[in-house]
């Protein structure tokens, strides 16, 4: 047997990366790209689904709490055979995020805990100052085949 004929290659790393305006228009653009994007990687609708939610939760985070007048956000995608990484990176890296419940009347306060539910893992890397970028992953394998 010719191991080397039986085995294939992986699929190349795909890659997407754009700065945004950190406003609700912005936001709202960071998830219509992703989306777009991610629909001609050929990404399974329930994945790009996820993403969108994802994306939109963590660019409305850097549009409310990591803005500062002038800087933008960057919005960037990466995408293996085996998992979709979001990051947004923001400005305000004193700012980090913090995931607790909200007060029962309070309007916000939950995106963090909808990104939990809905990524595989999520994290905050800090720098290079005065950054911050939160990033979240998707495993596109079952649990099996990874």
């Amino acid at each position: 047997m010719n191991l080397e004929n039986s085995t294939q290659p992986l699929a190349p790393a795909r890659e997407f990366s754009v700065l945004l305006t950190s406003t609700p228009r912005g936001a709202h653009l960071a998830r219509f790209l992703a989306a777009e994007w991610l629909r001609t990687w050929g990404l399974l609708p329930g994945v790009i689904d996820t993403a969108e939610h994802l994306v939109a939760e963590l660019a409305a985070n850097a549009v409310t709490h990591g803005r500062l007048p002038g800087r933008d956000f960057r919005l960037a995608l990466h995408a293996t055979a085996d998992m979709l990484r979001i990051e947004v990176t923001d400005t305000r890296g004193d700012d980090l995020p913090r995931c607790g419940p909200p007060s029962p009347d309070a309007v916000s306060g939950r995106g963090l805990i909808l990104v939990e539910a809905f990524a595989d893992r999520w994290g905050v890397d800090i720098g290079p100052v005065p950054r911050k970028t939160v990033w979240t992953e998707i495993d596109l394998l079952p649990a099996e085949a990874r």
